[in-house]
């Protein structure tokens, strides 16, 4: 009796399939970031020795996973196929990411209370989402959906070379793509300008981000663009006049970005016109935006990559991406 009920729990374990509604808020005194598909991804690439087929990642990896798998899935992992070949591309990345990043996201709990206790603060009747690390593709370092942020280790561990690089790209992570689960909250898909709504998205993440944690998402950035100010407001009024007098419909008034034509300031060199991304060092990284899901239109079949130019700060860690 209890052999043949045993035999019925895994077998409903196994055919439960990926969690697919979003889950309940969580506690900032308790909250811990969830890891549960890290840890299973890497059990399956240990096992591999590196070298997952598509039907393993399916069946160990996919299947099974989190809600924060089924939310990172479209655009990004997008099925396992295609991580598969990511992982073949480059099983080092991968291998790191496992070995060396994972154990030290671990440790970081209290880094991630301290930073909710703060949003709580400032956002005293907002549900908080949970905080899910996933294996992806190699081309996104974070979304948000309703009720959660998902982070993808393996870009996290590429642009943050050190223990204590690490530990501050995730607490502003923390911070910043929780704005995003809490934008989600509110967003429409319908917005008539995106350029318009993807600035606003993005710097009130980066400001809301540098409130909870008292520093800057990318202090870099901060410092090349600050004397360059006034440019930067009349490149932005250019792309949104641009955006405006294009018509509904249209190839280029439905995507995502403004017209991405490189623009000589007077006080620097050239840069790129502003781009959707996680408004991060590690938006510079990843391919795909940050934010929901639900405001962009299907991209083609191909991951979107990033432009850069020369003389802004994130054009040499956007050559690295893949």
């Amino acid at each position: 009796m209890h052999a043949n009920l045993l035999g019925l729990a895994l077998l409903a374990g196994a055919a439960a399939g990926p969690v697919t509604t979003p889950p309940p808020p969580v506690d900032p005194l308790t909250v811990e970031t969830e890891v549960g598909d890290a840890d299973r991804f890497a059990a399956l690439f240990e096992r591999t020795g590196g070298k997952p087929t598509a039907e393993q990642i399916q069946t160990e990896y996919l299947d099974h996973g989190s809600y924060g798998v089924h939310v990172f899935t479209p655009y990004r992992i997008r099925n396992a196929r295609h991580l598969a070949e990511a992982v073949a591309a480059d099983p080092g990345e991968y291998a790191r990411a496992i070995r060396e990043c994972l154990p030290i996201a671990k440790q970081t709990g209290g880094e991630l209370r301290a930073t909710y206790l703060a949003l709580r603060g400032l956002f005293p009747d907002l549900a908080l989402p949970h905080i899910y690390l996933v294996i992806g593709a190699g081309n996104s370092g974070g979304t948000a959906g309703p009720g959660a942020q998902v982070l993808g280790l393996e870009v996290l561990c590429r642009i943050a070379p050190t223990e204590d690089k690490l530990r501050a790209l995730l607490r502003s992570f923390y911070a910043h793509e929780t704005v995003h689960a809490l934008q989600d909250q509110f967003t429409r898909s319908n917005a008539t300008n995106r350029l318009l709504t993807s600035v606003l998205q993005e710097g009130a993440a980066d400001f809301i981000a540098r409130l909870a944690t008292g520093r800057s998402s990318d202090p870099a950035r901060a410092e090349w663009a600050a004397p360059r100010e006034a440019d930067l407001w009349k490149q932005l009024e250019k792309d949104l006049a641009t955006i405006r007098a294009m018509k509904p419909g249209s190839h280029s008034f439905d995507r995502p970005t403004s017209n991405c034509a490189p623009t000589r300031i007077t006080s620097g060199p050239p840069i790129a016109p502003p781009t959707p991304g996680m408004g991060m060092k590690a938006g510079s990284t990843a391919m795909n935006s940050s934010s929901p899901n639900a405001l962009w239109p299907k991209p083609d079949n191909r991951s979107p990559r990033r432009r850069t130019w020369p003389g802004s700060p994130s054009a040499k860690s956007s050559s690295r991406a893949r």
